[in-house]
């Protein structure tokens, strides 16, 4: 609103300022992006033509977003933010462990981290949600996850400072190594997979359903919930942690130890908090 409030009459502003869907997610899963036509409903109104009013607007949000998202502007005048590597390392890093701890900086990301409480709250059954097979194989995701870095600790893969937490971790608590290293020397993500880059996909649309309240009446929980655990399945069946890639790409291997991590946190409050269903350590 800030960019649009420069370069637009603000009688117009007025007219956007109360819609929902100001940005939608690209499907594709490789990168992170976000596609806006608010300059396609406004140039007529404005009497400019679309790439103009697109190129001013995106000059003003490349300064407030610097960093965080990459701004281009397509023709006739779509406006696309792609997340930067660096930004989505360090916001899978908070997802991980619960922010840049020890780092001396803060996450970029106000998001699920901060909705999530570094400790587990009391479970309380959801009876909306009754038990099914289905959802039993998000409780296994969820559990294969945990026994996963658990493994990878015993066998000082990663150092953990609570190595066997009472019950299901909302965080976990990384010593060594911290921040986990997610990117590359030359600064780009060091998951490149496609079935990495898809669970990254769908753990980010899964926050965004947590996170943005014009959706959430709207989700269907238990199809979220299957969809990532089912990413995780494809993760896990073709990007091995263990063996030659354990010896010969140890980031790599803590890179994707990560992505449990994540995924794994991920995956328990969409259980507890939004099916009211027990997230099980081990099954």
């Amino acid at each position: 609103m800030k960019a649009l409030s420069i370069n637009t009459y603000d009688i117009e502003n007025a007219c956007i300022k109360d819609e929902k869907n100001h940005l939608y997610k690209d499907r594709d899963k490789s990168s992170v992006l976000y596609i806006s036509s608010m300059v396609l409903r406004l140039s007529k109104s404005q009497n400019r033509k679309g790439m103009e009013l697109a190129s001013a607007i995106a000059s003003d949000l490349s300064r407030i977003c610097s960093g965080v998202f990459s701004v281009q502007i397509v023709p006739p005048g779509w406006i696309h933010f792609e997340l930067t590597h660096s930004t989505l390392a360090t916001w899978l890093q908070s997802l991980a462990v619960g922010g840049s701890r020890g780092e001396g900086k803060e996450v970029i990301f106000n998001s699920l981290p901060y909705s999530l409480p570094p400790a587990p709250l009391p479970f309380v059954p959801n009876t909306q949600y009754p038990m099914s097979n289905s959802l039993f194989a998000v409780q296994y995701a969820h559990a294969r996850c945990c026994s996963l870095v658990l493994l990878a600790y015993r066998e000082g893969l990663i150092k953990l400072r609570e190595p066997v937490p009472n019950s299901s971790p909302g965080f976990w608590d990384v010593i060594f190594p911290n921040p986990l290293p997610w990117l590359n020397c030359d600064g780009t993500l060091r998951l490149n997979h496609p079935d990495e880059r898809r669970l990254i996909a769908e753990l980010v649309q899964v926050v965004d359903n947590i996170e943005c309240p014009d959706v959430k009446g709207s989700v269907k929980w238990e199809k979220v919930a299957l969809s990532l655990s089912q990413a995780f399945e494809n993760f896990w069946s073709n990007c091995r942690i263990w063996g030659e890639v354990k010896i010969t790409s140890p980031e790599l291997a803590q890179a994707r130890l990560g992505l449990l991590m994540v995924t794994q946190s991920v995956l328990r409050f969409v259980l507890e908090e939004n099916l009211g269903i027990f997230a099980p350590l081990e099954l």
